[in-house]
């Protein structure tokens, strides 16, 4: 083969190379938000008539600074009667607070005031990258700092995330300030590394052993951490606050044994919701009253410090990881499954 054909190949080779690694870091930390407009669409469309509960309700816009400048946006819905007790909404990936609204009456119910916030380059919240945790943690805290001053140092702190919210109220408790009386994880992902695997390899048929450590060396440069320092599995190990896991049996997006590892590995109080046929981020839609019922259980029962130790799940689903070899030399910050 002439020299020249190598040199070409090498270079097609490296576009190549490079494009899709930019694709998958654009996909990973930059992909387009939702509208508050087309999120209530979605609902619409669904038959869901969300925008008819939320727009009466009794609100106020309310704006932080994140730890590094950021503009951070929220809406505060409070009780009618005056309470101490508050939750914070956390939402996921790409979309912003109105994808909150399904989960607010379980907490009205229970006579919790609500912060329904926009993670960072989401909704009205300022921010160029999104890094699953790693800088969104700062924001749950100054949140949190946030209700303290403003409604009374007394204040009880709950919250709730779904999906990348999930992986962030987690990575919250990895703080030494961390407050929240509990946490309500939905379909969250247990190890940055592990997720980006599956999504690329399963999901997206890219060979992850190859390209997720392009990947890695982008994140780092762009923007700021890598994703080894994302472990949800290893926060949860640590911490004593009462944790509460929900996931979809059929989420493709995010497989539910990482909800099965993280309940395996969380110490102390906490409970594990396997919900039966439902996808990522509708296990609430699958099964509204089993969730609500759940939920609204195991919030009491964490607040009065009676929780179990160690609840068993309903439903239990094993979706097997692949072999650490997989990782393209990726140090795992924990071993799958133990």
């Amino acid at each position: 083969m002439e020299w020249w054909v190598i040199v070409l190949i090498a270079a097609v080779a490296a576009l190549a190379a490079a494009g899709i690694t930019q694709y998958a870091f654009i996909q990973m930390t930059q992909m387009k938000a939702l509208s508050y407009q087309q999120i209530f669409e979605a609902f619409e469309q669904a038959g869901a008539r969300f925008r008819d509960y939320y727009e009466p309700l009794k609100k106020e816009n309310v704006e932080i600074r994140s730890h590094d400048g950021l503009r951070l946006n929220g809406v505060v819905v409070k009780t009618e009667q005056p309470s101490a007790k508050w939750v914070i909404l956390v939402h996921g990936y790409t979309t912003s607070l109105p994808a909150s609204i399904p989960f607010m009456e379980m907490f009205r119910e229970e006579g919790f005031n609500l912060l329904l916030i926009d993670q960072r380059r989401h909704g009205n919240s300022e921010g160029k990258y999104t890094t699953y945790g790693y800088h969104e943690k700062h924001d749950v805290a100054a949140w949190v700092r946030f209700i303290k001053k403003t409604y009374g140092q007394n204040c009880i702190i709950g919250l709730h995330g779904v999906s990348l919210g999930g992986g962030t109220v987690l990575e919250y408790l990895s703080l030494p300030e961390a407050d929240a009386k509990f946490v309500i994880a939905d379909c969250p992902y247990s190890d940055l590394t592990r997720l980006m695997h599956h999504q690329m390899q399963r999901l997206n048929h890219i060979p992850a052993a190859v390209f997720l450590p392009l990947v890695n060396v982008r994140l780092r440069k762009k923007a700021g951490f890598s994703l080894k320092q994302v472990s949800p599995v290893r926060t949860v190990q640590s911490s004593s606050v009462p944790v509460m896991f929900i996931h979809g049996t059929r989420d493709d997006y995010i497989p539910p044994s990482m909800s099965e590892d993280l309940f395996a590995a969380k110490t102390g109080t906490k409970k594990l919701l396997l919900v039966q046929d439902a996808t990522h981020g509708f296990a609430l839609d699958a099964d509204p009253v089993l969730y609500k019922r759940s939920v609204q259980q195991f919030v009491r029962e964490a607040l009065a410090g009676a929780g179990n130790p160690a609840e068993a799940p309903e439903q239990a689903v094993v979706l097997p990881w692949p072999e650490k070899a997989d990782y393209g030399g990726f140090e795992l910050t924990e071993a799958p499954n133990g």
